[in-house]
């Protein structure tokens, strides 16, 4: 399954930019909603599983004190590498989740776009390892496409639940037509409260 995934999206990239995120407004506007969607301005340490070519990647940079993307596809790890170049604090593995598995813990884990392309099984492991590798407060955001194509096993709606089952309901969501975003904040306080609005 995952040389099939690999090769999938090896032969993707091939072009830079095969699904528009740097051209198409709607990519630029799903990226801006997501970094809206943060609680926090600033992470310590954070991980994007499936960063693509890296332009999520680059944003979500300024936001990180340290930041690990991840991809299945070497190309698209490579081409993220260049994206994020500029950013010595930003570190790129070609390397599939979730049978490899980043060390330590982080307080913003993104799962962006990746998890229709697993399986049932492997997207509750996955779900199970980000429970274990967030730190206590941390944050888990999920974006993910609505519409059901041929490469995917899963519906997004499917994706969130299986996070759900593992993380509980969502402190924040957005949903249109074309996509859903939720955002798991684990820390006891809101926004206002740390800015000391209240």
């Amino acid at each position: 399954m995952v040389s099939t995934l690999a090769d999938y999206f090896d032969a993707l990239y091939r072009i830079e930019d095969p699904f528009g995120y740097r051209g198409r407004w709607y990519e630029q506007r799903k990226r801006e909603l997501l970094l809206a969607m943060l609680p926090r301005e600033r992470f310590a340490r954070g991980w994007e599983i499936g960063c693509s070519n890296g332009e999520l990647t680059a944003q979500l940079g300024t936001r990180c004190d340290s930041l690990f993307g991840t991809d299945v596809s070497a190309a698209a790890a490579a081409l993220a590498r260049a994206r994020v170049q500029a950013l010595p604090h930003v570190q790129i593995f070609h390397s599939s989740q979730p049978s490899e598995w980043m060390e330590g813990e982080f307080d913003l884990i993104v799962l962006s776009e990746m998890g229709y392309y697993l399986d049932a099984p492997a997207m509750a492991t996955l779900a199970g390892r980000v429970a274990t590798s967030l730190v206590k407060d941390g944050v888990l955001v999920a974006c993910h496409w609505l519409h059901a194509f041929e490469a995917a096993p899963l519906l997004g709606d499917e994706v969130h639940d299986h996070l759900i089952r593992t993380h509980g309901e969502p402190a924040i969501r957005y949903r249109d037509h074309d996509v859903r975003l939720d955002v798991w904040d684990l820390s006891t306080s809101s926004i206002a409260e740390r800015e000391g609005l209240r």
